[in-house]
């Protein structure tokens, strides 16, 4: 009888406690299918760019790919004016509203800047190139309409590319 009171005074309370367990699971299940539904929202937007040099040494830019994919990006890619450099291209997001969503700053993809390890160290040289590819991610937004593409010059930036998204 001792022996039947002593397992209900611990069988009852585990299952007591099982019991209330199984509720703040669900609920932490619930809190997990909210959050992952606001995860969902977040989206980076990549662009695949090919610039080709003419015959006059002008660049001419073609969209070739766009592509979306769930994830945050880490970090908001910003740069200063005083960074831009001559060949440097400048890429705008635009809005549907026609305000600027986002910059970003591509270092000139004609003529990179290569590291050469040497018995001496490193040296850096710039090469010169008639085609390249780049790429660059924002964060994607459903109001987002175009892009833009503009060439730092000695008279300031030129612009060479629009397209719609």
């Amino acid at each position: 009888m001792i022996m039947k009171n002593l397992l209900n005074l611990f069988i009852v309370p585990a299952f007591l406690f099982c019991s209330f367990q199984k509720k703040s699971e669900l609920a932490l299940l619930g809190d997990f299918a909210t959050e992952k539904s606001v995860k969902k929202a977040d989206r980076i937007m990549y662009l695949f760019f090919r610039t080709d040099k003419d015959l006059s040494g002008n660049a001419k830019i073609v969209l070739q790919e766009t592509k979306i994919s769930e994830g945050r990006l880490k970090f908001l890619p910003s740069f200063d004016r005083n960074e831009i450099r001559e060949g440097d291209f400048v890429i705008t997001i635009i809005k549907a509203d026609g305000k600027e969503a986002a910059q970003q700053l591509v270092k000139n993809p004609l003529n990179p800047e290569l590291e050469v390890y040497e018995k001496e160290g490193i040296s850096r040289h710039q090469a010169s190139l008639q085609n390249a590819e780049f790429s660059v991610r924002f964060s994607y937004a459903e109001d987002i309409r175009s892009v833009k593409i503009e060439k730092a010059t000695e008279d300031g930036l030129q612009l060479l590319f629009t397209q719609k998204l």
